[in-house]
């Protein structure tokens, strides 16, 4: 037990998170960037057709499914209306087997047994990755094989479609297993090889549990508690990810392919408008380094800057302060970054080549009808540059007008349905970890055996671990967001 790092996270969560400076929230012609038929399509083509060093889908499914299923254990023991709509719909469900729920009609209560307990299903332990989420005329699916069979449609590299997959330790069985079920047969219907990898989130980024008091919270055996410090945790996960193109989406969205076109379509626009940003950005690198860098001439093995050698400040040039103002153009156009007024040239040009060679992501947003999810924003940093962020409620001061005026004014929220370039125009791996804002973590309210406690959360994976990104935010249709946060979900269409 590290007493130093316990000392700095029961600080921590007794001091806060400061509340974020939001400018306005990301709306079309403003931050959301709505795509016409003609655009649609040419981005879809450089999906398929653009160079990149790797590509790899990247699946959060840590822990059990148990929130999934929080009415229903409610329901076990005083039946409610979440148990009763189980039981009137249990055949439509793609994990009701008669062997174990017998026939109809079924009995609510004990509906709820036979799906959570160990001597049914045992549902309200196991991960929702390995969950039957849809039946088809010759199989059921688990969430984790939609995942598979989503990937080939638009991961492939070469005949490979890699995954890599953040699981809790005690549940790799089960994942192997479901996998296990379907990988041969999916790879010689889709002519192409899995290559799956399972990882785990770093038990060293737990953080202690506090009480509402702020002190330690012990356990009835007499030790701190510790508890996974939020998806934040899984930067370090995406950090160790060697491919160049990722893909990221959460284990449980994910609909019966009849309906997955539409999402195949989007999520190849996704990476095409990535691919199309990083070319972009990395024309400015490479034209900057240009004009302001001292380059060997191979021929005379003579040193000759790009302007005279003469010129004391390549900074001051002409051309070098036109392409500054071209990249300052395209930052807020396109990224709605906003750029502090700077001392000098040298300062300015240096400062707007640090925001050009960071991390990149394309964030799909669907429009807000009720779904629930983080929100698009426009945020200024402690720098004074604006720049597009993804916030969570928790992070909009409710005391302040205007925050509460833009958080109603939001038009989108995130689906979690990112595209990320993770090299630079070197082709070199950015080290994820530098490009966190530590700053924008989360406390929440949570409970243990029926005491309430204070949890200490890292910044959200999607939004402070990857504040200092380069971000474009994307209108994607509604029907590409299809989550199962309750059981009862999956008797929505897009999973029938």
């Amino acid at each position: 037990m590290d007493n130093t790092k316990i000392n700095a996270e029961l600080e921590r969560i007794r001091k806060g998170f400061p509340w974020l400076d939001i400018v306005a929230p990301a709306t079309p012609g403003r931050g959301i960037k709505i795509l016409g038929e003609e655009e649609t399509k040419k981005a879809g083509e450089l999906a398929d057709s653009a160079k990149v060093d790797g590509r790899c889908k990247f699946v959060p499914a840590s822990g059990a499914a148990s929130r999934m299923f929080k009415e229903i254990f409610s329901g076990m023991e005083q039946e409610n209306e979440a148990v009763r709509k189980l039981a009137e719909n249990l055949e439509s469900f793609a994990f009701y087997e008669p062997s174990v729920f017998g026939e109809a009609p079924f009995d609510p209560r004990m509906t709820a047994h036979r799906l959570l307990d160990d001597e049914g299903l045992g549902y309200g332990k196991k991960p929702k990755g390995v969950l039957k989420f849809h039946r088809y005329a010759d199989e059921v699916r688990t969430a984790i094989a939609e995942h598979l069979v989503e990937g080939q449609a638009y991961m492939r590299c070469g005949d490979t479609v890699k995954l890599v997959v953040t699981i809790s330790p005690e549940h790799r069985e089960l994942f192997e297993a479901a996998v296990g079920e379907v990988k041969k047969k999916y790879e010689e219907r889709f002519g192409v090889k899995y290559d799956i990898s399972f990882t785990y989130q770093d038990k060293a980024s737990d953080t202690v549990a506090a009480t509402p008091e702020g002190k330690v919270f012990m356990k009835s055996d007499g030790t701190p508690l510790f508890r996974p410090a939020g998806h934040g945790a899984l930067i370090h996960n995406l950090n160790a990810v060697d491919e160049e193109l990722v893909s990221i989406k959460n284990i449980d969205n994910v609909c019966s392919e009849r309906m997955q076109a539409d999402t195949w379509k989007w999520k190849k626009v996704l990476i095409g408008k990535a691919i199309e940003l990083r070319d972009t950005i990395h024309g400015f690198l490479y034209a900057f380094d240009q004009l302001t860098e001292v380059r060997r001439n191979i021929s005379d093995s003579s040193y000759i800057p790009v302007y005279n050698a003469l010129q004391d400040d390549p900074y001051a040039t002409d051309e070098c302060q036109k392409l500054c103002n071209d990249i300052e153009e395209f930052l807020r156009e396109e990224l709605c970054i906003e750029m502090p007024p700077a001392k000098d040239s040298k300062s300015r040009a240096i400062a707007l080549r640090d925001k050009l060679d960071r991390p990149i992501r394309v964030c799909g947003m669907v429009k807000n009808e009720g779904e629930p999810g983080g929100g698009p924003f426009i945020v200024k940093a402690s720098d004074g540059s604006t720049s597009l962020q993804i916030l969570e409620s928790v992070q909009i001061n409710p005391d302040d007008p205007a925050a509460v005026d833009a958080l109603g004014k939001a038009t989108h929220f995130n689906p979690v349905d990112l595209v990320c370039c993770l090299h630079d125009y070197k082709g070199k791996k950015f080290d994820l970890l530098k490009y966190v804002d530590e700053e924008t973590g989360f406390i929440s309210d949570k409970s243990y055996e029926g005491r309430p406690l204070k949890a200490l959360e890292l910044p959200g994976l999607w939004n402070g671990a990857m504040s200092d990104w380069n971000t474009l935010f994307v209108e994607v249709p509604a029907d590409t967001f299809n989550p199962v946060k309750t059981v009862l979900d999956l008797l929505r269409p897009s999973h029938q």
